[in-house]
Order: C-alpha cells, then sequence, then structure tokens
C-alpha cells in the first residue's frame, strides 16, 4: 500500500488550509524574516519607514514561503521515501504538485511587486534572486549532485540581510555583505547537524549530504571551518563603524560559543542536537543585537 493509499484525504476546509500553509515552511521563514529586519533599524540608523518594513514582511514572507512550496513540489519523490517527509501533503497525495508549484510561483511574484511598490527595486531584485538561488541552484541543481550543496545553496537563505539592508537604504555596502557572509557560513554547520541526526533518510533518499557520503568526522572538520568563518565575519559591523563595543563584545562571545559546541568531543546525536539548537539560539541573538546597536554604546 503507497503512503497516499495509507493516509485519508483532507475533509474539512481547516485542514485543506493547515495544508497549503504547511507548504510554506513558516517556522523557516520566520528565522529569514528576522535576519532581514534585523539589519534594518541599523542600517536606517534607527528610524526605518514602517512602510519598508511591511514590504520586506510580506515580501520576503512570500519570497521564501514560495521558495519552500515549489522545493515541495520538485522533491515530492524524495519526500516520498523519507520517515521525516513522508506524511507532508504532496507525498501523501492531500494536495495536487501543481498547486504548490502554483502557490509558489505566484507568491514570489507578489512578493516582487510588494518590494517594488513600497520599498525599492534593488530589494525585489535581491528578494527574487533568493528565490530563484533556492529553487534552481539548491532544489533542482546541486542538492541531488554534490555533498556541498547547501554551501553554495546557502547564498539563498543569505539573501535576507541584503533584502532588508537595499529596502532601508537603497543600497549595498560591506555591513550588509558582512550579514550575508554571516548567513552564508552559518548555514553548513547548522544544516550539516540535521542532516547528521537524519541521514539514514538522506541515505534511503539517495540525497548526498555530506554525513552520508563523508561521514561524521569529516562533517565537524568542515563544520568547525565555518564557524570559525561565520564568527569572525559576525565581529565586522564593528570595523565598520555600524555597532559599537556592546555589539563587538556580544558578537564574540556568541562566536565562540559556537565555535566551542562545533568542536565539542561528543558524538552521534548528542553532539548535532546541541550544535543544531545553538546554532539557532545564536543567530537570532546576533541579529537582535545587531538591531539594538543603534541604541547601545
Amino acid at each position: 500500500m503507497s503512503v497516499a493509499e495509507a493516509l485519508p484525504r483532507a475533509r474539512n476546509l481547516g485542514d485543506v488550509i493547515r495544508d497549503y500553509i504547511s507548504l510554506l515552511k513558516l517556522r523557516i521563514v520566520a528565522l529569514l524574516d528576522a535576519t532581514a529586519l534585523g539589519v534594518m533599524l541599523p542600517a536606517a540608523h534607527g528610524h526605518p519607514k514602517l512602510q519598508a518594513v511591511a514590504a520586506v514582511f510580506i515580501g520576503l514572507t512570500c519570497a521564501a514561503g514560495g521558495a519552500n512550496a515549489i522545493n515541495m513540489w520538485f522533491d515530492r519523490d524524495i519526500d516520498a521515501e523519507m520517515t521525516r517527509t513522508r506524511r507532508r501533503p504532496l507525498p501523501s497525495g492531500r494536495i495536487a504538485p501543481w498547486h504548490a508549484l502554483a502557490l509558489g510561483i505566484g507568491l514570489n511574484a507578489v512578493a516582487f511587486a510588494v518590494l517594488w511598490a513600497e520599498a525599492n527595486l534593488l530589494a525585489a531584485v535581491l528578494d527574487l534572486t533568493g528565490a530563484l538561488i533556492y529553487v534552481f541552484v539548491y532544489t533542482m541543481w546541486l542538492k541531488r549532485s554534490t555533498p556541498q550543496n547547501i554551501v553554495i545553496g546557502g547564498a539563498a537563505g543569505a539573501m535576507p540581510p541584503l533584502v532588508g539592508w537595499a529596502a532601508a537604504t537603497g543600497r549595498l555596502d560591506l555591513t550588509a555583505l558582512a550579514f550575508f557572509g554571516v548567513v552564508l557560513f552559518w548555514t553548513p554547520p547548522h544544516f550539516w547537524a540535521l542532516a547528521q541526526m537524519i541521514k539514514a533518510d538522506y541515505a534511503r533518499a539517495n540525497v548526498p549530504m555530506l554525513p552520508v557520503v563523508a561521514g561524521e568526522r569529516s562533517t565537524k572538520r568542515q563544520s568547525t571551518v565555518y564557524a570559525v568563518l561565520t564568527a569572525g565575519v559576525s565581529l565586522v559591523p564593528f570595523f565598520t563603524g555600524s555597532a559599537g563595543a556592546v555589539y563587538l563584545a556580544g558578537a564574540a562571545v556568541l562566536g565562540l560559543g559556537l565555535v566551542a559546541i562545533t568542536v565539542l568531543d561528543l558524538e552521534g546525536r548528542r553532539w548535532t542536537r546541541r550544535l543544531w539548537t545553538y546554532s539557532m539560539v545564536y543567530l537570532a541573538l546576533l541579529f537582535t543585537l545587531f538591531a539594538a546597536s543603534p541604541f547601545l554604546p
């Protein structure tokens, strides 16, 4: 019996709405929104236009959610093979594949229009670029072909700080690029920790994630390199004059914590779960600290 046959189809409007919302992966989207909104206060010297803030929130939510929906459309064959994902709406047959594709395309069109109209063209183009990288570079090309897929594909998740900065200022500078680098370098250790926890699923679906192909020891070594890069790049805003001493001290402590947890002499799920959890906390606190920097010494 197939998964689609084994599970009942959604029968009421509430279930249908929840299924469509689940295509967007809103918990991931919320973190992306936070990285964009977190840079807008300092970029605008503590006074961003509310119109631009709203545009970034709506535009990023639509673009990232839409890209996630297209990802689920393309990866429905992989999702059907993995224990973690086989109950999702597409592999379980609760939503037609073309619905997910249409939703994803439509949301990205809305995102581009909103950001262009209410912020500026640069922010709209950067937002769309992130979605295109995620869909075409990561999902359709790299994910199934190389264990370094998330290293390059992670550029998609690193675009939101650029979107937020561009929406607030109409341009990009070294501080914006530094936060792009922070998220870019942060992504591999964070994602590889998750991949290590569910590597049996990825192996079953023939997805060449680094823990599956290279093993835990190599994954830890490479994660450490990216953790060090993340911690180092996070200090750049102090030296560009965009943040003060409180930010510098906080970023240094958070970065040392990230590196320390990455190199912990732990095995299996103990290491991966601690790294995965701390990496989420790290990113949230770092961007919160930077958002508060206009009001701190």
